[in-house]
């Protein structure tokens, strides 16, 4: 039984509302994920240590600026979580981490070669606006400088929080792009504002800041090893089914 405020519910009723929502199926998958770590991790001899629960649990600690043990029970409180259950929460991920690494950084390189173009990245400006006739007159307007693209972004893109970035989207990833967007970006010049091209987000007028080669950092290896991780649960459970 659980109970916020003064209304109680029960785990009967917070299943329902998991299916009512389509989310039951996520939450699932998320728990057959963790079943097939921890039998995956036992088989391969993989465990976590409490000297280790204990360094990432400070870790948090220190992030949320949870100071003393009463402070951290009060947020436990919060989110309905008993400390033992919070400790088991983060040995799961820990144990994940682990058999992730442990499976896959052997395979990081072979993977980065072969997938090099993928990691190709650019810093990118970009406005996007509903209307062709618009995207076709703003790119005008800036080519013949009536207008900069910075205020054009400002002023006329879809999105609010770009609009406040003057159009700035980024770091973005060469895989990351729609083929029709990666096609035009990376076959652009720097700082040259490129006509307007369609996808079903609307009309994009894009700007070229920077090109950066890839580059195996530690970061991308990182996101190399949980890709090819999620790649794997995602087989174990289809193997499963």
């Amino acid at each position: 039984m659980v109970r916020l405020v003064d209304i109680s519910t029960d785990l009967g009723d917070i299943a329902s509302f998991l299916k009512r929502n389509l989310q039951i199926r996520d939450i699932c998958h998320a728990l057959l994920y963790q079943k097939i770590i921890e039998k995956t991790a036992m088989e391969r001899g993989i465990k976590v240590s409490a000297e280790e629960i204990q360094i990432e649990a400070d870790r948090f600690r220190r992030a949320q600026r949870l100071e003393s043990a009463n402070s951290t029970l009060a947020w436990l409180n919060e989110q309905l979580v008993t400390p033992d259950e919070w400790e088991q929460g983060i040995c799961d991920r820990l144990l994940a981490q682990k058999l992730a690494h442990v499976l896959f950084s052997g395979d990081v390189d072979k993977y980065f070669a072969e997938h090099r173009i993928d990691f190709d990245s650019v810093l990118l400006y970009q406005i996007i606006v509903p209307h062709e006739k618009l995207a076709i007159e703003l790119f005008y307007q800036i080519e013949e400088e009536e207008i900069s693209f910075y205020q054009a972004a400002h002023f006329y893109d879809i999105a609010e929080d770009r609009r406040h970035r003057c159009g700035f989207e980024g770091r973005l990833y060469r895989k990351g792009l729609k083929p029709e967007l990666s096609a035009a970006v990376f076959g652009a010049d720097v700082q040259r504002v490129l006509r307007p091209t369609q996808t079903e987000q609307g009309h994009h007028i894009l700007m070229v800041e920077q090109f950066i080669p890839a580059e195996l950092t530690e970061e991308l290896k990182k996101s190399i090893i949980d890709q090819l991780f999620q790649e794997w649960l995602a087989s174990e459970l289809n193997y499963l089914k």
